[in-house]
């Protein structure tokens, strides 16, 4: 048998994410791949990127999500220098409060 390509299979990954077209599906198939506790810090992170994004403080974020400081400065690395993926997604997620209110 051979090994594994981990690019190959990290792609699957994302195109299996990419075809799903509603919330239900995500959190079928995030409750069968992940554990309760990876699914919460996952939503932490995301939440953190949000507040981020709108201009909270480092404290009122720690205050509100009870994130460690060392995680927090992790989003806060990948929304300044990272892939761009919160800066577009979250962001959007942001922009669509914004309208709301």
């Amino acid at each position: 048998m051979e090994k594994f390509d981990k690019q190959k299979i990290n792609h699957e990954l994302y195109q299996c994410l990419a075809k799903i077209d509603s919330a239900k599906d995500f959190e079928a198939l995030l409750q069968d791949l992940c554990t309760p506790s990876e699914v919460e810090q996952m939503a932490q992170r995301l939440l953190c990127a949000k507040l981020l994004l709108k201009g909270y403080t480092y404290s009122q974020i720690i205050e509100i999500t009870d994130i460690s400081s060392a995680t927090l400065s992790r989003v806060s690395r990948c929304i300044k220098y990272g892939s761009g993926g919160y800066a577009e997604i979250v962001g959007k997620m942001v922009e669509a409060d914004n309208e709301k209110d």
